[in-house]
């Protein structure tokens, strides 16, 4: 291959990223729901020529957190009524994501990539200088969109998809891309290392568009991320007339009570934690007592024994104030992440191939112990047994993640995001290295 030929087969992977980018940027599903947006990753990863792993083949149904099979129907349903195939459809088994294997037939290690791909529960901007309703790729689905960039990343993985096809025989080994369902809320990485498809991995690499890193800035981490334990709580009491009060136990009062102690928990002096209720839902009418109440609530920790330990304070609370109140409650673990703590052989092979591609202007170390990201657990599973990993982000100029105008300048961010992850594969499979 001449050097002509391979500039312009790197251009044509970066419009198609492009116009990947926009294609899911109009089909925004939510985490566990991603019909439509997995049948056009396996489609493309099929005609590659990467042997494909779909359904549970992908997932551990057994460790999927947060999932409503009601939503999931639906979005069945949906994506049959968009084209989806009953082949796909069935083959799916009613679980979405998808992991993309190469096998070089070449000795050499195991590397593997990974791209979330679901959308936010976030109605999308209609101001007219927001560049999808200018261009023409907003949602097309009421209530939800991509506000925090996965159709980036799901197009950048489809983009390496295509350079590892193209550059096969200059590579040894074996690639793997995982195409994540379900990060937001951190509810899909469990199943996906409990499926075991990182347990051969030697090196691991996984992204963030956007974040803290400017256009033109890749940012790399040595450590970061708070551990976090995801919640749904619902109580449930016995409904009565106001004027009876005692012939009552209310669901409502109790987790009122919820609120107030679970705000009040001691924190660790140990590091950094978080308690967040984010909804809380109770009552019928003003003279009845609240038979149910459900609350969304969350804990952090800057390490995950901290978080543990916050996890438990939760556990405790409501288990102490339901046989307070004479209500029965149910505490499901809906969502789950760890620390990350990169291993610095697998971060300086990021920062090498972040210099190397055209377009970075800085790239730096970004350590912020903010946030949670499921790719944690990935991470993790690979450090268990010996692999490499590393975290980075490439940057955008955006208004705030998870935020209605949420936008990234996808010509000029995702050939840089492309960049690193190419590059970082021809440093640990590269022929010759």
């Amino acid at each position: 291959m001449t050097a002509n030929e391979k500039k312009h087969s790197d251009e044509a992977i970066a419009r198609t990223m492009v116009a990947d980018r926009r294609h899911f940027h109009e089909r925004p599903e939510e985490g566990w729901c991603e019909f439509e947006t997995t049948a056009a990753v396996v489609e493309r990863l099929t005609k590659l020529g990467f042997e494909v792993l779909v359904g549970a083949d992908a997932v551990d149904p057994e460790n999927a957190l947060g999932r409503d099979p009601k939503k999931v129907e639906a979005a069945m349903a949906r994506a049959r009524e968009n084209g989806v195939s009953e082949d796909f459809l069935a083959r799916s088994g009613g679980w979405t994501g998808a992991v993309g294997i190469w096998r070089t037939g070449r000795p050499g290690p195991v590397t593997a990539f990974r791209f979330d791909i679901d959308c936010l529960e976030i109605a999308e901007t209609d101001a007219p200088e927001h560049e999808p309703n200018r261009l023409g790729y907003r949602s097309r689905y009421a209530g939800f969109s991509h506000a925090c960039g996965h159709d980036g990343h799901t197009a950048v993985g489809l983009g390496v998809a295509a350079w590892v096809a193209e550059h096969a025989d200059t590579l040894c080994g074996t690639v793997k891309l995982l195409f994540q369902p379900a990060e937001e809320g951190v509810r899909g990485a469990a199943a996906m290392a409990a499926r075991g498809v990182v347990d051969d991995v030697d090196w691991f690499l996984g992204a963030h568009i956007g974040c803290s890193a400017h256009l033109g800035q890749v940012g790399v981490s040595h450590e970061g991320y708070l551990a976090t334990t995801k919640f749904d709580l619902t109580y449930t009491g016995v409904p009565a007339a106001a004027g009876s009060p005692e012939n009552g136990r209310s669901a409502l009062m109790c987790g009122a009570a919820t609120c107030m102690s679970l705000g009040s928990l001691p924190g660790h002096s140990g590091g950094i934690t978080r308690v967040q209720i984010g909804k809380f839902v109770s009552g019928t009418a003003r003279n009845i007592v609240a038979e149910h109440a459900a609350m969304l609530l969350e804990v952090r920790g800057e390490t995950t024994e901290i978080n543990d330990y916050m996890e438990e304070n939760v556990e405790r609370t409501v288990k102490g104030l339901a046989a307070a109140y004479g209500v029965e409650y149910d505490l499901r673990k809906v969502g789950h992440a760890v620390t990350y703590r990169g291993d610095e052989e697998a971060v300086a092979l990021a920062k090498a191939a972040a210099a190397e591609v055209p377009g970075v202007e800085s790239v730096v170390d970004m350590n912020a112990k903010i946030g949670s990201e499921d790719c944690t657990v990935l991470i993790r599973r690979v450090q268990s047994h010996g692999g490499k990993a590393a975290f980075f982000y490439f940057g955008c100029n955006h208004h705030g993640h998870h935020k209605k105008d949420f936008d990234i300048q996808d010509e000029q961010s995702l050939p840089i995001g492309w960049g690193v992850f190419t590059n970082f594969l021809k440093k640990t499979n590269g022929l010759g290295n």
